[in-house]
Protein backbone atom coordinates (compact mmCIF):
# COMPACT_ATOMS: atom_id res chain seq x y z
CA UNK A 1 0.00 0.00 0.00
CA UNK A 2 0.95 3.68 -0.15
CA UNK A 3 1.41 5.84 2.97
CA UNK A 4 2.85 9.15 4.19
CA UNK A 5 6.08 8.19 5.97
CA UNK A 6 8.04 10.41 8.37
CA UNK A 7 11.81 10.30 7.88
CA UNK A 8 12.92 12.75 10.55
CA UNK A 9 12.35 16.50 11.10
CA UNK A 10 11.35 18.19 7.86
CA UNK A 11 11.36 14.95 5.88
CA UNK A 12 8.39 12.94 4.63
CA UNK A 13 7.36 10.98 1.55
CA UNK A 14 4.35 9.24 0.00
CA UNK A 15 5.74 5.77 -0.62
CA UNK A 16 5.04 2.04 -0.78
CA UNK A 17 5.02 0.18 2.56
CA UNK A 18 3.79 -3.27 3.68
CA UNK A 19 0.06 -3.64 4.27
CA UNK A 20 -0.94 -3.75 7.95
CA UNK A 21 -2.01 -7.11 9.38
CA UNK A 22 -3.84 -8.32 12.46
CA UNK A 23 -1.30 -8.75 15.27
CA UNK A 24 -3.51 -8.99 18.34
CA UNK A 25 -6.94 -10.58 18.60
CA UNK A 26 -8.52 -7.16 19.35
CA UNK A 27 -7.15 -5.58 16.15
CA UNK A 28 -9.27 -4.30 13.29
CA UNK A 29 -7.88 -3.46 9.84
CA UNK A 30 -9.61 -0.48 8.23
CA UNK A 31 -9.45 0.70 4.65
CA UNK A 32 -8.98 4.46 4.81
CA UNK A 33 -11.65 6.19 2.74
CA UNK A 34 -11.09 9.72 4.08
CA UNK A 35 -8.37 11.27 6.23
CA UNK A 36 -6.93 14.71 6.99
CA UNK A 37 -3.82 16.50 8.26
CA UNK A 38 -3.60 17.89 11.78
CA UNK A 39 -1.49 20.68 13.22
CA UNK A 40 0.06 17.99 15.41
CA UNK A 41 1.48 16.39 12.25
CA UNK A 42 3.21 19.68 11.50
CA UNK A 43 4.59 19.76 15.05
CA UNK A 44 6.00 16.26 14.44
CA UNK A 45 7.67 17.42 11.23
CA UNK A 46 9.22 20.31 13.16
CA UNK A 47 10.76 17.79 15.56
CA UNK A 48 8.52 18.81 18.47
CA UNK A 49 7.47 15.20 19.24
CA UNK A 50 10.69 13.18 19.62
CA UNK A 51 8.78 9.97 20.45
CA UNK A 52 7.84 9.76 16.75
CA UNK A 53 10.59 7.74 15.12
CA UNK A 54 11.71 7.88 11.48
CA UNK A 55 9.80 5.35 9.42
CA UNK A 56 6.50 6.05 11.17
CA UNK A 57 3.34 6.50 9.07
CA UNK A 58 1.73 9.76 10.21
CA UNK A 59 -1.94 10.66 10.77
CA UNK A 60 -4.48 10.00 13.51
CA UNK A 61 -7.91 10.67 11.94
CA UNK A 62 -9.90 8.64 9.43
CA UNK A 63 -13.24 7.43 8.20
CA UNK A 64 -13.08 4.03 6.59
CA UNK A 65 -14.38 0.53 5.97
CA UNK A 66 -13.56 -2.55 8.03
CA UNK A 67 -11.72 -5.15 5.94
CA UNK A 68 -10.52 -7.59 8.63
CA UNK A 69 -11.18 -8.22 12.34
CA UNK A 70 -9.30 -10.11 15.03
CA UNK A 71 -10.74 -13.17 16.74
CA UNK A 72 -11.79 -11.21 19.87
CA UNK A 73 -13.83 -8.66 17.90
CA UNK A 74 -17.55 -9.50 17.95
CA UNK A 75 -19.39 -6.20 17.43
CA UNK A 76 -17.76 -5.15 14.15
CA UNK A 77 -17.76 -6.95 10.83
CA UNK A 78 -16.13 -6.69 7.43
CA UNK A 79 -17.89 -3.97 5.46
CA UNK A 80 -18.83 -1.80 8.45
CA UNK A 81 -18.23 1.92 7.96
CA UNK A 82 -16.37 3.39 10.94
CA UNK A 83 -14.86 6.56 12.37
CA UNK A 84 -11.25 6.04 13.46
CA UNK A 85 -10.67 8.49 16.33
CA UNK A 86 -7.37 10.01 17.40
CA UNK A 87 -7.55 8.18 20.74
CA UNK A 88 -7.68 4.41 21.15
CA UNK A 89 -9.11 2.81 24.28
CA UNK A 90 -8.54 -0.66 25.69
CA UNK A 91 -11.70 -0.17 27.76
CA UNK A 92 -10.33 -1.90 30.85
CA UNK A 93 -7.29 -0.08 32.26
CA UNK A 94 -7.58 2.33 35.19
CA UNK A 95 -7.68 5.42 32.94
CA UNK A 96 -10.22 4.02 30.50
CA UNK A 97 -12.46 3.11 33.46
CA UNK A 98 -12.12 6.73 34.61
CA UNK A 99 -13.32 7.93 31.18
CA UNK A 100 -9.81 9.21 30.50
CA UNK A 101 -8.60 7.08 27.57
CA UNK A 102 -6.10 9.79 26.62
CA UNK A 103 -3.85 7.92 29.05
CA UNK A 104 -4.93 4.38 28.14
CA UNK A 105 -2.28 1.93 29.32
CA UNK A 106 -2.94 -0.52 26.49
CA UNK A 107 -0.23 0.71 24.08
CA UNK A 108 2.67 2.72 25.42
CA UNK A 109 0.77 4.35 28.29
CA UNK A 110 -1.11 6.89 26.17
CA UNK A 111 -4.27 6.90 24.09
CA UNK A 112 -2.77 8.81 21.17
CA UNK A 113 -0.85 6.08 19.38
CA UNK A 114 -1.65 6.60 15.67
CA UNK A 115 1.15 8.40 13.88
CA UNK A 116 2.93 8.59 17.24
CA UNK A 117 3.80 5.17 18.67
CA UNK A 118 2.30 3.03 15.89
CA UNK A 119 1.59 3.58 12.20
CA UNK A 120 -1.19 6.05 11.51
CA UNK A 121 -4.05 6.84 9.18
CA UNK A 122 -2.45 8.77 6.31
CA UNK A 123 -2.34 5.55 4.34
CA UNK A 124 -4.54 3.26 2.30
CA UNK A 125 -5.06 0.93 5.30
CA UNK A 126 -4.53 1.19 9.06
CA UNK A 127 -4.40 -1.30 11.93
CA UNK A 128 -6.59 -0.21 14.84
CA UNK A 129 -5.71 -1.77 18.21
CA UNK A 130 -8.66 -2.38 20.55
CA UNK A 131 -10.97 -1.85 17.58
CA UNK A 132 -14.12 -2.92 19.39
CA UNK A 133 -13.71 -0.28 22.13
CA UNK A 134 -12.11 2.42 19.97
CA UNK A 135 -13.97 2.60 16.65
CA UNK A 136 -17.36 4.26 16.17
CA UNK A 137 -19.82 2.77 13.70
CA UNK A 138 -21.02 5.47 11.30
CA UNK A 139 -24.75 6.37 11.38
CA UNK A 140 -26.70 6.18 8.13
CA UNK A 141 -26.93 9.43 6.23
CA UNK A 142 -23.76 10.99 7.66
CA UNK A 143 -21.01 11.84 5.16
CA UNK A 144 -17.26 11.35 5.48
CA UNK A 145 -16.82 15.12 5.19
CA UNK A 146 -19.01 15.62 8.26
CA UNK A 147 -17.41 12.82 10.25
CA UNK A 148 -13.69 13.26 9.67
CA UNK A 149 -13.40 16.28 11.94
CA UNK A 150 -15.07 14.41 14.81
CA UNK A 151 -11.98 12.21 15.00
CA UNK A 152 -9.90 14.88 16.73
CA UNK A 153 -10.40 18.62 16.33
CA UNK A 154 -14.05 18.82 17.38
CA UNK A 155 -13.57 16.73 20.53
CA UNK A 156 -10.38 18.70 21.28
CA UNK A 157 -12.08 22.10 21.03
CA UNK A 158 -15.10 20.87 22.97
CA UNK A 159 -13.39 18.81 25.67
CA UNK A 160 -10.12 20.65 26.27
CA UNK A 161 -11.62 24.07 25.60
CA UNK A 162 -15.30 24.27 26.53
CA UNK A 163 -15.59 21.43 29.04
CA UNK A 164 -12.20 21.79 30.75
CA UNK A 165 -12.76 25.55 30.74
CA UNK A 166 -15.94 25.06 32.74
CA UNK A 167 -18.04 27.25 30.43
CA UNK A 168 -21.45 27.88 31.99
CA UNK A 169 -24.56 29.86 31.04
CA UNK A 170 -23.88 33.58 30.79
CA UNK A 171 -20.11 33.31 30.52
CA UNK A 172 -18.08 35.51 28.20
CA UNK A 173 -15.73 33.20 26.31
CA UNK A 174 -12.72 34.22 24.24
CA UNK A 175 -11.08 31.79 21.83
CA UNK A 176 -7.48 32.85 21.19
CA UNK A 177 -6.54 31.33 17.86
CA UNK A 178 -9.22 30.61 15.28
CA UNK A 179 -7.67 27.75 13.40
CA UNK A 180 -9.55 24.44 13.23
CA UNK A 181 -9.47 23.63 16.97
CA UNK A 182 -10.42 27.20 17.84
CA UNK A 183 -13.31 27.08 15.37
CA UNK A 184 -14.50 23.83 16.95
CA UNK A 185 -14.50 25.62 20.31
CA UNK A 186 -16.45 28.49 18.73
CA UNK A 187 -19.11 26.09 17.46
CA UNK A 188 -19.48 24.26 20.77
CA UNK A 189 -19.17 27.10 23.32
CA UNK A 190 -22.79 28.11 22.78
CA UNK A 191 -23.88 24.58 23.73
CA UNK A 192 -22.91 25.42 27.32
CA UNK A 193 -24.68 28.78 27.28
CA UNK A 194 -21.91 31.30 26.56
CA UNK A 195 -23.41 34.78 26.29
CA UNK A 196 -20.56 36.18 24.18
CA UNK A 197 -18.03 34.28 22.10
CA UNK A 198 -15.07 36.47 21.16
CA UNK A 199 -12.86 35.19 18.35
CA UNK A 200 -9.34 36.54 18.83
CA UNK A 201 -7.04 35.88 15.88
CA UNK A 202 -4.50 37.47 13.58
CA UNK A 203 -6.08 37.41 10.12
CA UNK A 204 -9.57 38.50 9.17
CA UNK A 205 -10.39 35.55 6.87
CA UNK A 206 -10.06 33.21 9.87
CA UNK A 207 -11.90 35.64 12.16
CA UNK A 208 -14.71 35.90 9.59
CA UNK A 209 -14.95 32.09 9.55
CA UNK A 210 -15.38 32.21 13.33
CA UNK A 211 -18.14 34.80 13.01
CA UNK A 212 -19.87 32.65 10.40
CA UNK A 213 -19.70 29.65 12.75
CA UNK A 214 -21.13 31.29 15.85
CA UNK A 215 -18.72 33.85 17.32
CA UNK A 216 -20.50 37.02 18.41
CA UNK A 217 -17.43 39.27 18.13
CA UNK A 218 -14.15 39.18 16.21
CA UNK A 219 -10.92 40.94 17.14
CA UNK A 220 -7.54 40.90 15.40
CA UNK A 221 -4.37 40.93 17.50
CA UNK A 222 -2.79 42.95 14.71
CA UNK A 223 -4.85 45.92 15.90
CA UNK A 224 -2.74 47.92 18.40
CA UNK A 225 -5.73 48.31 20.72
CA UNK A 226 -6.95 44.69 20.54
CA UNK A 227 -6.59 44.21 24.30
CA UNK A 228 -8.71 47.30 24.97
CA UNK A 229 -11.31 45.98 22.53
CA UNK A 230 -11.60 42.73 24.48
CA UNK A 231 -11.84 44.57 27.79
CA UNK A 232 -14.48 46.86 26.32
CA UNK A 233 -16.69 43.80 25.73
CA UNK A 234 -16.39 42.74 29.38
CA UNK A 235 -17.02 46.01 31.25
CA UNK A 236 -13.29 46.15 31.84
CA UNK A 237 -13.33 43.00 33.99
CA UNK A 238 -11.81 40.50 31.59
CA UNK A 239 -13.09 37.27 30.10
CA UNK A 240 -14.66 34.46 32.15
CA UNK A 241 -13.11 31.65 30.09
CA UNK A 242 -10.20 31.95 27.65
CA UNK A 243 -9.52 29.00 25.36
CA UNK A 244 -5.99 29.02 23.94
CA UNK A 245 -6.09 27.08 20.66
CA UNK A 246 -2.78 27.74 18.93
CA UNK A 247 0.09 26.27 20.91
CA UNK A 248 2.73 29.01 21.05
CA UNK A 249 3.95 31.04 24.05
CA UNK A 250 2.59 34.34 22.71
CA UNK A 251 -1.03 33.19 22.49
CA UNK A 252 -0.86 31.64 25.95
CA UNK A 253 0.54 34.91 27.27
CA UNK A 254 -2.32 36.75 25.56
CA UNK A 255 -4.82 34.41 27.21
CA UNK A 256 -3.55 35.28 30.68
CA UNK A 257 -3.69 38.99 29.83
CA UNK A 258 -7.43 38.96 29.12
CA UNK A 259 -8.76 36.54 31.73
CA UNK A 260 -10.59 38.11 34.68
CA UNK A 261 -9.92 37.39 38.37
CA UNK A 262 -11.64 34.12 39.17
CA UNK A 263 -11.59 33.16 35.51
CA UNK A 264 -10.30 30.12 33.66
CA UNK A 265 -7.63 29.65 30.99
CA UNK A 266 -8.06 26.34 29.13
CA UNK A 267 -5.17 25.28 26.96
CA UNK A 268 -6.26 23.35 23.85
CA UNK A 269 -3.22 24.03 21.69
CA UNK A 270 -0.28 21.68 21.11
CA UNK A 271 2.85 23.30 22.50
CA UNK A 272 6.37 22.57 21.31
CA UNK A 273 8.13 25.16 23.47
CA UNK A 274 8.09 25.90 27.17
CA UNK A 275 6.25 28.87 28.62
CA UNK A 276 6.99 30.84 31.78
CA UNK A 277 3.82 30.94 33.85
CA UNK A 278 3.41 34.45 35.30
CA UNK A 279 2.60 33.02 38.71
CA UNK A 280 3.75 36.21 40.47
CA UNK A 281 0.76 37.97 38.91
CA UNK A 282 -1.66 35.05 38.87
CA UNK A 283 -1.48 33.71 42.41
CA UNK A 284 -3.59 36.56 43.75
CA UNK A 285 -6.18 36.47 40.96
CA UNK A 286 -7.75 33.05 41.64
CA UNK A 287 -7.09 31.89 38.08
CA UNK A 288 -7.71 28.27 37.07
CA UNK A 289 -5.42 26.90 34.34
CA UNK A 290 -6.10 23.55 32.65
CA UNK A 291 -4.25 21.52 30.05
CA UNK A 292 -4.82 18.12 28.55
CA UNK A 293 -4.88 15.65 25.72
CA UNK A 294 -8.28 15.00 24.16
CA UNK A 295 -10.10 11.89 25.40
CA UNK A 296 -12.63 11.57 22.60
CA UNK A 297 -15.36 10.54 25.04
CA UNK A 298 -17.67 13.20 23.58
CA UNK A 299 -17.69 11.64 20.08
CA UNK A 300 -21.07 9.87 20.60
CA UNK A 301 -22.65 13.13 21.83
CA UNK A 302 -21.10 15.08 18.96
CA UNK A 303 -22.50 12.52 16.51
CA UNK A 304 -25.98 13.15 17.91
CA UNK A 305 -25.47 16.93 17.68
CA UNK A 306 -24.30 16.48 14.10
CA UNK A 307 -27.39 14.47 13.17
CA UNK A 308 -29.59 17.11 14.83
CA UNK A 309 -27.92 19.92 12.85
CA UNK A 310 -26.54 21.60 15.98
CA UNK A 311 -22.93 21.58 14.76
CA UNK A 312 -21.45 21.98 11.29
CA UNK A 313 -18.06 20.22 11.23
CA UNK A 314 -17.94 19.93 7.43
CA UNK A 315 -17.47 23.71 7.27
CA UNK A 316 -13.87 23.06 8.32
CA UNK A 317 -13.05 21.27 5.07
CA UNK A 318 -11.90 23.89 2.58
CA UNK A 319 -9.48 21.97 0.34
CA UNK A 320 -10.02 18.50 -1.17
CA UNK A 321 -7.42 16.00 -2.38
CA UNK A 322 -7.02 12.31 -3.18
CA UNK A 323 -4.66 10.08 -1.19
CA UNK A 324 -2.15 10.16 -4.03
CA UNK A 325 -2.08 13.95 -3.68
CA UNK A 326 -0.97 13.70 -0.04
CA UNK A 327 2.24 15.70 -0.52
CA UNK A 328 0.32 18.49 -2.26
CA UNK A 329 -2.21 18.45 0.59
CA UNK A 330 0.64 18.87 3.08
CA UNK A 331 2.07 21.77 1.12
CA UNK A 332 -1.29 23.56 1.11
CA UNK A 333 -1.89 22.90 4.81
CA UNK A 334 1.63 23.96 5.80
CA UNK A 335 1.01 27.26 3.98
CA UNK A 336 -2.61 27.58 5.07
CA UNK A 337 -2.48 31.37 5.29
CA UNK A 338 -1.47 31.68 1.65
CA UNK A 339 -4.20 29.28 0.53
CA UNK A 340 -6.86 30.34 3.07
CA UNK A 341 -7.02 26.69 4.11
CA UNK A 342 -8.74 25.57 7.30
CA UNK A 343 -8.58 21.78 6.93
CA UNK A 344 -7.83 19.38 4.13
CA UNK A 345 -10.14 16.51 3.21
CA UNK A 346 -8.12 13.67 1.67
CA UNK A 347 -10.13 10.89 0.05
CA UNK A 348 -9.54 7.55 -1.61
CA UNK A 349 -9.53 8.03 -5.38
Amino acid sequence: MKALVYHGPGQKDWESVPDPRVIDSTDVIVQVDTTTICGTDLHILLGDVPAVEPGRILGHEAVGTVVEVGDAVSTLAVGDRVLVPAITSCGSCVYCRRQMPSHCQGVGGIGWVFGHLIDGTQAEYVRVPFGQTSLHRVPEGVTDEQLIFLADIFPTGFEMGVQYGGVKPGDVVAIVGVGPVGLAAVQTASLHGASKIIAVGRTWPRIKSALDLGATHGISTQDPDWLDQVMGLTDGLGVDVVIEAVGVPQTLEDAFRIVRPGGHVANAGVHGKSFTLPINDLWIQNITFTTGLVNGTTVPALLELLKAGKINPEAMGTHYFTLDEMLLAYDVFEHSGTHNCLKTVIRKA
